[in-house]
């Protein structure tokens, strides 16, 4: 890996994990064009994750010292409530066979050009959602909106489906308004981020990963990236979601998707 690749896959990152077009499965389809190895791409991509974590909570830390200092409300137990069906999904898919085996392939490409393309029809629907008269905001939710919010993020955890994507898609859904919709998405962002990064750094533990000093150099340049990119691709998507539609990333992924199956089928993509 070279310092401008890092920077490239952390700007990639911060600006993927918020807008929804899948972090995940830019940074895969990058990973592999540029020939970086499974278990170094699973600590950069750990270490990243990390960064945009630290992202949501600087533009969130007015609201998160909120919840912290009066835990026992109705946005604490919704956030924990729709954060469980994703953790219950991903440790079956991770641990449990079939599954575990078709999750590993997932995880390695072979389905990411339908992930992109079934983000894309989730941002489609999201838009037809917008057109609804929407006027619930966080304290007017409902057990119903968080378990429905839960359930649309487990799509997320497949590489090629957006966890913004599909979140905001099942507030809406829901009855929340946009910019509620915008707020929650990024609030549950928070464990699940925090989730998967525990759980790719203990598989890199586990695999006894070695750091070199120039590994832990590309790094700290990755997570700046990421962190800075995130920051601000989360203040835009705040913004965009509340003033604008999502079909121009609609389109977006669902160019990318069909590019991604049609490489595969004739070779080009190595997944």
């Amino acid at each position: 890996m070279t310092i401008w690749l890092a920077l490239l896959l952390g700007v990639i990152q911060g600006l993927c994990e918020f807008l929804p077009v899948s972090s995940s499965g830019h940074l895969l389809m990058l990973q592999t064009i540029f020939g970086i190895e499974s278990q170094e791409g699973q600590l950069f991509s750990v270490m990243l994750h990390f960064a945009t974590l630290i992202a949501v909570c600087v533009v969130y830390r007015k609201l998160l010292w909120n919840l912290i200092r009066h835990p026992f409300q109705k946005t604490v137990a919704y956030l924990i409530l729709a954060t469980i069906p994703t953790v219950v999904f991903t440790l079956i898919m991770k641990k449990v066979e079939p599954f575990a085996s078709f999750f590993a392939d997932a995880e390695a490409g072979s389905f990411l050009g339908v992930g992109f393309l079934l983000t894309g029809a989730l941002l489609l629907l999201s838009d037809a959602m917008m057109k609804r008269a929407h006027k619930r905001g966080l304290k007017s939710m409902r057990t119903r909106d968080a378990l429905i919010i839960g359930g649309m993020q487990c799509l997320g955890v497949f590489p090629g489906v957006s966890r913004s994507g599909s979140t905001i898609t099942g507030a809406l859904i829901s009855g929340l308004n946009r910019k509620s919709a915008a707020d929650f998405s990024f609030l549950i962002s928070i464990p699940a981020i925090l989730g998967a990064t525990v759980l790719e750094a203990y598989d890199t533990v586990k695999a006894g990963i070695q750091l070199a000093t120039s590994d832990i150099l590309y790094m700290a340049v990755g997570m700046i990236a990421a962190g800075v990119t995130g920051y601000f691709a989360i203040r835009f998507m705040i913004k965009l979601i509340t003033r604008k539609r999502l079909w121009g990333f609609a389109v977006y992924v669902a160019v990318l998707g069909a590019l991604v199956i049609a490489f595969q089928a004739f070779g080009v993509l190595g997944f």
